[in-house]
């Protein structure tokens, strides 16, 4: 299996609450992980998880762990920084079909690094530029 891209609720579930994924996307990131190659987060589900927990919406705990999971190298999950490429590869992602700019940056993340992405959000899966898993 190769990398994975998970969106920012595949990446809550999978460090706190494994039950709440698919099956398939559980297999998905077990495969990636075992087979060594890494699990991609994009940076802007870091800046959303900060941003729910100032809304009261998540705790403290949830981006601190998140945090310590992203600097573990044993745990295969790795940042996808913002780059140039996922920049110029927004246009990708049709706005109409994904308003929200964080999804649509984590899409276009899975799109320039052009691996699956997995996310349960149905406006995500209804994209034809990406393939995603849940």
């Amino acid at each position: 299996m190769t990398s994975v891209v998970a969106d920012t609720h595949t990446l809550i579930w999978y460090i706190f609450d494994l039950e709440r994924l698919s099956e398939t996307a559980l297999i998905a990131l077990e495969q990636a992980v075992n087979s060594g190659s890494p699990i991609y987060v994009s940076a802007i589900s870091v800046v959303e998880i900060a941003y729910l927990v100032e809304k009261g919406r998540l705790t403290e705990d949830v981006l601190a762990r998140i945090i310590n999971a992203l600097d573990d190298p044993n745990l295969g999950i790795v940042l996808a920084p913002l780059d140039r490429n996922i920049s110029g590869a927004i246009r990708q992602i049709d706005r109409v079909t994904v308003p929200d700019m964080p999804d649509r940056i984590i899409a276009a993340t899975a799109f320039s690094l052009r691996l699956s992405l997995v996310t349960r959000d149905s406006q995500i899966q209804a994209l034809t530029t990406i393939q995603t898993i849940w």
